[in-house]
């Protein structure tokens, strides 16, 4: 899989209260909706000028706090395809593959990628691309891998047993 988008950068300790604030936690809020609150603590205008393909770029801890899963799911409403960072939340982590969100800990992308900067994200290789630089990183457990190119662990799930591949 190939992603090609701009990066968003952050720093360390992003929580998920500022990926989605607690205030709409419990709010019946359509996709697009929860897209426009991503990150609106933090960064008024990411929502509004988030691009399909466009990747977060974070330091350490990025996901800690509450597991609400609202947090990756708004980001992936916004058009995140994927979240590089220096460490994840290990719920978050989870909680990003469940819901088909590409999460990568890689150091030195995360510390060396620049705000605004297009890249390409080669998953299968292990390589992220800028104009003059490339960052590899160790690509995720192939079944991880298969959840969230299906889309989801529910999207994999209905897969599996549709082509009587029972888990």
């Amino acid at each position: 899989m190939i992603i090609k988008g701009k990066v968003w950068k952050y720093g360390d300790n992003i929580n998920t209260d500022i990926i989605y604030p607690g205030k709409y936690t419990y709010m019946r809020y359509s996709p697009e909706e929860m897209a426009e609150h991503a990150l609106e603590g933090l960064d008024p205008k990411f929502a509004s000028n988030v691009r399909k393909g466009d990747v977060i770029a974070a330091g350490k801890n990025f996901g800690c706090g509450s597991s609400r899963e609202q947090a990756v799911q708004c980001l992936k409403y916004a058009g995140v395809e994927a979240v590089i960072g220096k460490s994840f939340a290990r719920i978050f982590f989870r909680n990003a593959v469940n819901n088909g969100l590409l999460v990568i800990e890689s150091q030195e992308a995360a510390e060396n990628l620049l705000n605004g900067e297009e890249i390409s994200i080669d998953t299968e290789q292990g390589v992220i691309k800028t104009n003059n630089k490339v960052f590899k990183f160790t690509s995720l457990p192939e079944f991880f891998a298969e959840i969230i190119k299906c889309g989801g662990i529910i999207p994999y799930t209905q897969k599996r047993l549709k082509t009587g591949n029972e888990l």
